[in-house]
């Protein structure tokens, strides 16, 4: 049995425990465990669960039932918890981005060839059904290659983060790696490592607040945006378009219908994807939906009760995003 001990409770760990409760009876699983240092927090989620609350991380990994941890903390925490949970011989689920720098990422990939940890990054855009979409669409040549893509992720000031820590570079890493990685991972999930890379940036308060980049792979040309200094009523929005040899993939999360496809030929077609997990206001982030959260962590307990390693979103993969997002925020400076 998988026995998970949920860490942090803040907007991504209270998405987690929606999933976690949508996902009973679809899954072996059981959360035993839930630590957050507000222990009301920690209480109330536990509660859900029949789970035991506990005040820290180390806490939990050292007192706890649990042979899982899914740390859902601040980026900053990420590498001393997964490297205390690796070292207890536990499964990890880490969020992106699962680290700020190179010396954090050859700390955990070392633990991880140490242990033999089972370890998965939340990229959850791997996972998101518009994306899963675009990505059969790839692999299935049906449009014939991609000749250029452009993608975007844009927000308003993150102000849901514990103790505002996402206006402090030193532990968010800034917009470029926090928010943007999304499509840095994505774009590296489907193209690979660019051959070059261009970026600029915009620097409010003394950090990156939105970037521009352009990748190169050969002829093919990606342009990625992001950003989240945004007024508050500004709308979440994420979205691609995707130029192929024979048709053009569109999707743009505030549009209806949100995914359209733009054929060479003449046609235009509507795609409508599968049930939308809603949990609208649930959270107070910018997501109304499961969507690819409940994708990524079905996936990872179906790798976990069926004793496979992670294939999708690995550890080496969150760690070469974090890499390819570093060489950008690097190119812009």
């Amino acid at each position: 049995m998988i026995k998970i001990g949920l860490i942090g409770t803040g907007f991504i760990g209270n998405m987690h425990a929606l999933v976690y409760e949508s996902l009973k009876g679809k899954a072996e699983f059981e959360v035993t465990a839930v630590a957050d240092d507000n222990p009301e927090k920690a209480q109330s989620v536990a509660e859900k669960f029949g789970a035991t609350a506990y005040r820290t991380a180390a806490e939990l990994i050292e007192q706890a039932d649990v042979n899982t941890v899914d740390i859902c903390l601040p980026t900053y925490l990420h590498k001393d918890v997964a490297l205390h949970a690796m070292n207890k011989g536990y499964h990890v689920f880490i969020e992106k981005p699962v680290c700020l720098n190179d010396a954090e990422a050859d700390e955990l990939l070392a633990a991880q060839r140490r242990t033999n940890a089972n370890v998965m990054v939340g990229h959850c855009i791997r996972f998101w059904p518009e994306y899963v979409e675009l990505k059969k669409r790839i692999d299935d040549n049906r449009y014939g290659r991609i000749v250029s893509a452009s993608f975007r992720r844009l927000s308003p000031k993150p102000r849901w983060g514990w103790q505002q820590w996402m206006d402090d570079p030193a532990k968010s890493g800034t917009a470029s790696l926090d928010l943007h990685i999304h499509d840095v991972d994505f774009v590296r999930y489907i193209l690979g490592e660019p051959d070059r890379v261009k970026s600029e940036a915009v620097y409010r308060n003394g950090s990156d607040s939105h970037i521009f980049s352009v990748h190169k792979y050969g002829d093919v040309v990606v342009s990625l945006e992001g950003g989240w200094d945004f007024p508050d009523p500004f709308p979440f929005e994420m979205g691609y378009r995707v130029r192929f040899e024979r048709a053009v993939v569109d999707f743009n999360s505030n549009a209806s219908p949100a995914l359209v496809v733009y054929e060479d030929a003449g046609e235009r077609i509507e795609i409508k994807l599968g049930e939308d997990r809603g949990v609208s206001g649930a959270s107070g982030g910018n997501i109304s939906s499961l969507g690819g959260y409940y994708n990524e962590l079905l996936y990872f307990l179906e790798c976990l009760n069926a004793g496979k390693p992670i294939g999708i979103a690995t550890l080496e993969d969150g760690v070469k995003s974090v890499r390819l997002a570093l060489r950008e925020i690097e190119a812009a400076k």
